[in-house]
């Protein structure tokens, strides 16, 4: 038995199929900050983070006859900024280094951080995030604030889980020891 396919209709969207300027507008007002600050927290540069935001805005209205509401528009662009920031980062010769699991596991563990202990502000972890590599930001960002599991990581980043594990675990150290140190 086939499952009937969960379709997200969107009046705004339609409204923008049929060439309604005035939705555009409002399409692009209602998604254009938090998908400026998706872009942001990746790429950690406020031009490269507009840039993301135009040239996504450009690509789906662009492709807007394409979009078959099988799932949301937001999520719909979500991913394209997120594959644009990501291209920006690879632009930019983003390195990732590919781990063995052999190597993984004959890693040290390391010393455990009492995380509960940490409070800070908001600012304070928005700079920390900002000072981490490329790499690590980019999947912690994607883990953490946008809520990609390791797996949806891997395919959007090409690389392995097992690299989106570690990046994503050596980025968490890497944030604790910033913020321990701001103390």
């Amino acid at each position: 038995m086939d499952l009937p396919a969960t379709v997200y209709y969107d009046d705004l969207v339609a409204k923008c199929k049929q060439g309604d300027t005035h939705s555009y507008e409002v399409l692009y007002a209602k998604y254009a900050r938090p998908l400026f600050n998706t872009s942001f927290r990746i790429v950690n540069n406020r031009a490269d983070a507009e840039d993301v935001l135009q040239d996504a805005f450009t690509a789906a209205f662009q492709w807007l006859g394409e979009f078959d509401y099988s799932s949301t528009f937001g999520a719909w662009i979500k991913r394209i900024v997120i594959n644009k920031s990501i291209d920006v980062l690879r632009r930019r010769k983003l390195t990732i280094v590919e781990i063995d699991e052999v190597a993984i596991h004959a890693m040290p563990d390391a010393e455990p951080q009492d995380e509960e202990s940490i409070h800070f502000k908001v600012e304070e972890i928005k700079k920390a995030v900002g000072q981490l590599p490329n790499g690590y930001r980019t999947v912690l960002s994607l883990h953490l604030f946008e809520g990609y599991d390791h797996e949806e990581i891997a395919d959007i980043m090409n690389i392995t889980h097992v690299t989106v594990r570690t990046q994503y675990h050596r980025a968490k150290q890497k944030l604790l020891n910033l913020l321990q140190k701001e103390v």
